[in-house]
């Protein structure tokens, strides 16, 4: 069973109060001016200040329950989506449910972690949930801090990323309806683990262990590698995807990528095939926001109404392990 009858009915997004600009990066870094924004091509990005993650996607789930038009009872389970923790102990979903007050509901809330791809993975394996009658409404939250563990000497990528929350109500559908997820796709290459990572902070360089650095706890990532393992991996990824399906890229009205960065994006995006008018792309405002980049991309597209019911739109990208992934939707 591929074919799931569920629907979004509703998103929300939070971006913290404190805007960053490419300049004021080119400061950090020490660069000259303009590096920045040659370099990433994003103009702009939000850094968390006093907000926490909890905090942040709680406000996205709020604005995407307001815009289901639905309230907190309607709400299953909650799915907490992020690449990053607030903290190691409880999930991120626990401490969503508690900062919007509903501490006391009991609502089943879990995590399920793929760094970038985590929106992706959960809206496939929660969907399979629905449509099998476990939940009727689930509400999926991405809220990333990426700010905290960058590596400021690490130029490349520390002028990347972005924070921010989006959340995303999915309920079922209709049978024989228009919306519904067709396919969805993952595949892991275990030989890129090492390209992306944060060595520390889990049992193998826990805050005791005379073996860590500072550095270890810090977000470390070969983009070169990662490039060039994606350039070679992710058009047959790709094909597969579309022959399983039973469809191809010229059927897709909207292809949403992850923000990796802005020029390997476009990149890949032309090796696969993609037009430009089916590409859904605004890095250069809020950067690479890790897992919440792709939801955020899909609520600009119905906020601007890019896509409308019926529409097939595409969910691509990779992250850390290495992994790829795709899920095709009838919105």
């Amino acid at each position: 069973m591929q074919h799931r009858y569920v629907k979004i009915i509703g998103t929300g997004k939070y971006l913290p109060q404190t805007c960053v600009t490419a300049e004021e990066i080119d400061a950090r870094l020490g660069v000259r001016a303009g590096w920045t924004l040659k370099k990433t091509g994003v103009e702009k990005r939000y850094f968390a200040g006093e907000e926490t993650a909890s905090q942040m996607g709680a406000k996205a789930a709020a604005a995407a329950l307001q815009a289901a038009g639905v309230s907190f009872r309607d709400i299953d389970c909650i799915v907490g989506a992020s690449g990053t923790y607030q903290q190691p102990i409880p999930c991120n979903a626990a401490l969503i449910q508690a900062e919007m007050g509903e501490g006391a509901s009991g609502v089943p809330s879990f995590d399920i972690n793929t760094t970038c791809l985590s929106f992706v993975a959960a809206m496939d394996i929660v969907s399979y949930m629905i449509e099998a009658g476990r939940y009727r409404t689930a509400l999926l939250v991405t809220s990333e801090i990426a700010s905290i563990g960058l590596d400021w000497e690490h130029k490349e990528s520390a002028a990347l990323f972005g924070d921010g929350a989006v959340a995303v109500v999915l309920s079922r559908s209709e049978h024989g309806g228009v919306s519904g997820i067709v396919h969805a796709a993952m595949e892991t290459y275990g030989d890129g683990a090492h390209l992306s990572e944060i060595r520390g902070g889990g049992t193998k360089l826990h805050s005791r262990s005379a073996e860590a650095t500072e550095k270890d706890f810090l977000f470390q990532m070969d983009g070169t590698g990662i490039f060039r393992m994606t350039s070679k991996l992710m058009p047959p990824f790709l094909e597969r995807l579309m022959q399983e399906a039973g469809t191809s890229i010229g059927e897709m009205k909207l292809v949403i990528p992850h923000q990796a960065s802005a020029m390997a994006v476009r990149l890949i995006m032309r090796k696969l095939g993609v037009g430009e008018h089916q590409l859904m792309d605004v890095s250069h405002n809020g950067g690479n926001m890790i897992a919440a980049s792709i939801p955020m991309l899909l609520h600009e597209a119905i906020e601007r109404q890019r896509i409308v019911r019926g529409d097939r739109v595409l969910l691509l990208g990779t992250s850390a392990g290495l992994s790829l992934g795709g899920l095709i939707l009838d919105y």
